[in-house]
């Protein structure tokens, strides 16, 4: 079995300074102002509010399947900016050999703004 190479290992309290949460995504609308083909989306993290975040899963995705589904992103990064956007959150997702992104979602039960740790 072939293994990717691992980072090298990190304190704990690295972790800790991510704030990574749940939230649903709103909207989703193309974004052909990027390099790479990506999607611009509006997330609702709850009582935290609303986050702006590019994603490059168009080719995982169409928009439509995007609206209402539940991800988690880092929320504490600083804002970026990508072509006319700033982005201010980062969305995850495992990353296929093909370069293709599938989103992480939490199980039912999980609500805008939980915290991941």
């Amino acid at each position: 079995m072939v293994r990717d190479s691992l980072k090298k290992k990190i304190p704990y309290s690295h972790f800790g300074a991510l704030d990574i949460r749940v939230g649903r995504i709103l909207e989703a609308k193309k974004f052909p102002e990027a390099r790479s083909p990506a999607y611009k989306l509006l997330i609702d993290f709850g009582p935290l509010g609303q986050k702006k975040s590019s994603a490059q899963i168009t080719h995982t995705y169409s928009t439509d399947q995007l609206i209402g589904k539940m991800v988690v992103a880092v929320i504490n990064f600083p804002d970026k900016q990508i072509a006319n956007t700033i982005s201010e959150c980062l969305v995850l997702g495992a990353v296929g050999d093909d370069e293709n992104v599938f989103l992480l979602q939490p199980d039912h039960g999980a609500k805008e703004g939980y915290k991941i740790g």
